[in-house]
């Protein structure tokens, strides 16, 4: 039996208004593990061994989903600096065209066969993603200033030519998760027609020295030679976090590299298209927010009620309805992520299936299923919202969180 969805639920509410409580962190990542999500127990572990390198635990929880996700050449680093001798993997996990190539050190790297191309920093390399800004619902406002920063400059070269309009710069999303974030970044790729690259912690964090930087910066060159492109920055609060906050120099190692990929210090970044997204942007470093780099903020709310109606529509498109009043549901759902709506037609879609099991009658899903649903499923974005209230009032530098500020007065939030 698997772990209780409740609990993984749980632990991510704590971490997310908690980042630092590693411990919990790491617990999470071991149940994610136990639950076959290997790429997730990988994420948390690394964000555990960000702040505390020498976590022999968290480096336990980083092997093991290492070596679920087939990756050798970091099965064997944790192992080495965990002490113990290289454990061989079984017979054809890694693909039959890999080979090793040592560093200058004497390391052992993977390397792909001979049509490898790209930095290896993701697996998935660019992306070419079939969605436009069309296909996100509500999110007014964040289309209107990603259209004065991206696509009204790309899209009418003389009138950028005459205001003199940059193309460098960035933009940084935040706001609860599960809010359609990294969705609208795709969807501005959809719309540029560019190439998708996706760059997190996960992609960049090694435990050697220097190798972070490095795999950043063969990131940003991918990039660079892919423009025009998005290249987007996940959970950039632990990318780069405020310097002030971290122990370790190597954190800050790697902060000072994402702020010299950003100045375009080695190479002109025109064409790529920066958009970083956080939950967290009080932990964000305050340099990485200066003109030129990430200097513009949108927070991306949970969805109206339009948007909710879009949403659903969406979640139950090729599923077997009957009698459900999706603008109903929508008025009913308030404060919900787009996450949090999807999983609700998943637990009512469980219920109508679990049903057709137990009485051999195969049914559509209905509005009991919902009603049910309802009362397990809650919205997951109030307690963001409690977190983030005293930073908006009390950290609020240079009216940077007004927008935020207004939002939780005007639906009376707390």
């Amino acid at each position: 039996m698997g772990v209780n969805t409740t609990v993984i639920d749980a632990l991510l509410a704590a971490v997310a208004s908690q980042p630092d409580a590693h411990e919990v962190r790491l617990h999470l990542a071991g149940l994610l593990l136990l639950e076959g999500d290997a790429t997730e127990a990988a994420r948390h572990a690394g964000l555990v061994l960000a702040a505390i390198p020498d976590h022999q635990e968290a480096m336990i929880v980083a092997r093991d989903a290492a070596r679920a996700l087939g990756d050798t050449d970091r099965v064997k680093a944790y192992e080495r600096l965990l002490g113990m001798p290289a454990t061989p993997f079984p017979t054809g996990a890694p693909d039959s065209t890999s080979r090793t190539a040592q560093t200058a050190d004497g390391r052992e790297r993977m390397s792909e066969g001979d049509g490898a191309t790209g930095s290896g920093v993701t697996d998935e390399g660019p992306q070419s993603p079939q969605i436009t800004l069309k296909d996100v619902g509500g999110m007014v406002e964040v289309k209107r200033r990603l259209d004065s920063a991206f696509l009204a400059p790309l899209r009418n070269p003389e009138l950028r030519d005459y205001y003199g309009k940059s193309l460098r710069g960035g933009l940084l999303l935040y706001g609860p998760p599960g809010c359609g974030k990294t969705f609208i970044a795709r969807a501005l790729a959809g719309e540029l027609g560019a190439s998708f690259f996706s760059i997190g912690l996960s992609d960049v964090l090694d435990m050697w020295l220097g190798e972070s930087e490095r795999r950043l910066h063969e990131a940003f060159e991918e990039a660079r030679r892919a423009a025009p492109c998005v290249l987007f920055l996940d959970e950039v609060d632990a990318l780069g976090r405020k310097r002030s906050q971290l122990r370790e120099s190597a954190g800050r190692n790697v902060i000072n590299q994402l702020l010299a990929e950003l100045d375009g210090v080695e190479a002109a970044n025109d064409g790529v298209f920066v958009l970083a997204a956080t939950n967290h942007p009080w932990d964000v470093d305050t340099a990485l927010r200066r003109p030129g780099r990430l200097d513009r903020t949108v927070l991306v709310l949970p969805p109206d009620a339009d948007a909710r109606a879009a949403i659903l529509t969406g979640a139950l498109d090729g599923r077997p309805v009957s009698g459900v009043d999706v603008r109903r549901l929508a008025g009913r759902t308030d404060g919900f992520s787009g996450a949090d709506l999807v999983h609700l037609c998943e637990v009512a879609s469980e219920r109508a299936l679990q049903e057709s099991i137990d009485t051999g009658r195969v049914r559509p899903i209905d509005t009991a299923d919902f009603d049910g649903a309802a009362r397990e499923v809650a919205g997951s974005t109030r307690p963001w919202f409690s977190v983030a209230h005293g930073y908006a009032i009390y950290a609020n530098d240079g009216g940077q969180y007004d927008d935020l500020l207004a939002y939780i007065r005007k639906h009376r939030l707390l």
